[in-house]
């Protein structure tokens, strides 16, 4: 069939689709979406991956009541590298008439100087570390800012020096155009609200907070041990309709994210949140679920999970872990050895979660003086940090084993 294949999205879904498609490695990268007259926008596929592509598990996914569908565009979808070459053009341009404006001379130096990638939140952009560094750049003032901000289509203009140790994992982001720091993003029909000199976000996750949105959590109690400013709490009270989140949260910044979060998104009723150390929060029997969504290793609140855990019924702990693979035999061709590399990566994960399992059956014992079960339900892949480091997700039945033998007995009779 001739054209590009497209899955045709409304405009208001667009973004959750494209971060879907991406993560699964079915967008194709090379061109850009296009926006269409009826209001709808177009994403392009990859054709090797159309026959993979599960459009009812999609739309389900991204709770979408609008759905999608794929079409064969035969209108020219224009390569994204001409896109971004454009938009680099444009701020070079800007820039080469401000240094000449105060005499001085544009040379390759600055052009290496000029940011390669930074973030987009609303009218705010979030320029990385490795840029403007150049002694020259510091002539220029505050018109240097108000010039990049044009440049590249933003309002306000921050950048960020690193990530500090202060133990919140608190970005250090200075502002350079504007005064406000607050932001807002929506994902999946939630709005974050947050402070980028205060709070990270994490669009790299939103696989997984979709995946948690799709949850059954009808009538019961969720303990979030790592809450931020709700990645994870908004979706199973907005979305999974959990009947209560606990919360748990240590940095005083995102707290307050958190709380305006509940609010705008009109679920504070159902949230309560614990601030401080979670391994100081004195609960116990209480949880079907607890999600333990830190990386690289959640290790530290395993125990915790466990006597938040119901004795009577047990529950489902979602735990999150940067997993490292082998290094595939470098002997192998290109083709075989990314086969047996993914098939390393599955083994790896698989023996992780294995191992936890075993660990936790063995906390469990140690908190409640009784024998349980675990059982393995699903390895979910996040992300990837580099070739053989990888985002998981362990999804890990837990339950005392006196209910496990009652309810075989009642599923035999």
């Amino acid at each position: 069939m001739d054209g590009v294949p497209c899955l045709r999205v409304s405009r208001s879904d667009a973004q959750q689709f494209r971060r879907c498609l991406q993560s699964e490695g079915a967008l194709d990268l090379s061109l850009c979406l296009v926006k269409e007259a009826d209001g709808s926008v177009l994403l392009p596929i990859l054709p090797s991956c159309l026959s993979q592509l599960d459009l009812q598990s999609l739309s389900r996914m991204l709770a979408s009541d609008k759905g999608c569908q794929i079409v064969w565009s035969q209108s020219p979808l224009h390569s994204k590298k001409g896109r971004k070459k454009a938009s680099g053009n444009k701020l070079e341009r800007i820039l080469r008439e401000l240094l000449e404006h105060h005499g001085e001379v544009w040379v390759e130096e600055l052009r290496r100087d000029l940011p390669r990638s930074f973030q987009r939140h609303g009218d705010l952009i979030l320029l990385g570390e490795n840029c403007f560094s150049s002694p020259l750049w510091r002539n220029m003032g505050d018109q240097l800012w108000a010039a990049v901000a044009g440049g590249l289509g933003a309002k306000r203009l921050a950048k960020m020096s690193r990530i500090s140790r202060d133990g919140f994992r608190s970005p250090v982001v200075t502002m350079l155009l504007g005064e406000n720091s607050w932001v807002e993003h929506v994902d999946n029909g939630i709005r974050y609200q947050f402070d980028v000199t205060k709070c990270m976000f994490s669009a790299g996750n939103i696989t997984e907070k979709l995946r948690v949105a799709a949850f059954d959590c009808t009538g019961e109690t969720v303990v979030d041990l790592y809450a931020g400013i709700g990645y994870f709490t908004l979706p199973y009270l907005v979305h999974a309709k959990a009947a209560r989140v606990l919360a748990c949260e240590w940095n005083p910044h995102a707290v307050q994210a958190l709380q305006e979060n509940l609010e705008v998104n009109g679920v504070s009723d159902r949230c309560t949140v614990l601030q401080g150390d979670n391994r100081q929060v004195r609960l116990s029997d209480v949880a079907d679920r607890v999600n333990l969504g830190l990386i690289p290793s959640s290790e530290d609140g395993w125990p915790v999970a466990c006597r938040l855990l119901k004795r009577a019924t047990g529950g489902v702990l979602h735990i999150h872990q940067n997993v490292t693979s082998p290094v595939p035999n470098a002997a192998a061709g290109d083709e075989l050895q990314r086969a047996s590399g993914k098939e390393a990566d599955r083994q790896a994960w698989q023996t992780w979660a294995d191992g936890t399992a075993d660990r936790i059956a063995s906390l469990l014992r140690d908190v409640t003086g009784g024998p349980w079960t675990t059982a393995v339900l699903h390895i979910e892949h996040v992300k990837s940090y580099a070739p053989h480091v990888h985002h998981v997700v362990l999804d890990l039945q837990c339950r005392p084993l006196e209910f496990s033998e009652a309810k075989n007995d009642s599923e035999r009779t």
